[in-house]
């Protein structure tokens, strides 16, 4: 049986528990991008019940890159509000600093497990102000150290 993603719709709109891996590789960051979507985003996906989030990041990177990656740490966690045609959505998101499961640097596919419509791209972390991406505190937050875990609210 499947288990089913914790995600819970009411009457003020939706609720989403999702993880999203910090892929990075000689000062570059692995973002997907969608053909119907302006923005860059992180690879990652939702929580399924009974699983934990650290098997969710392992689970989702290799479904979408094809690649074994392991945790390296988390970095932040943000509660993120946004609106999506009028329906109001809360999120909790774990970003995860990824590490290669091995030594070998395979290289990435360039189409997720979404198909030819979602493509992966390594964009420039110095370059990232100038870049329509989801979370926008990347473009700030990946340009230092990352010593702790961070909580970041964001109402968009």
């Amino acid at each position: 049986m499947e288990e089913e993603n914790i995600v819970f719709k009411n009457p003020q709109g939706f609720f989403t528990y999702r993880v999203a891996a910090i892929i990075l590789k000689d000062n570059n960051l692995l973002m997907a991008k969608h053909e119907d979507y302006p923005c860059y985003y992180t690879v990652g996906g939702k929580v399924r019940v009974n699983e934990t989030s650290e098997e969710t990041i392992i689970r989702e990177v290799y479904e979408e890159t094809g690649i074994e990656f392991q945790v390296n740490k988390l970095c932040f966690i943000q509660e993120r509000f946004f609106q999506v045609k009028g329906q109001a959505h809360h999120e909790i998101v774990f970003y995860y600093l990824m590490k290669y499961k091995s030594n070998t640097h395979l290289p990435y596919r360039s189409f997720t497990d979404q198909g030819t419509k979602e493509s992966l791209h390594w964009l420039p972390v110095e370059s990232l102000d100038e870049t329509d991406i989801i979370p926008e505190f990347f473009k700030t937050k990946l340009l230092i150290n990352i010593n702790s875990i961070e909580h970041i609210v964001s109402k968009e």
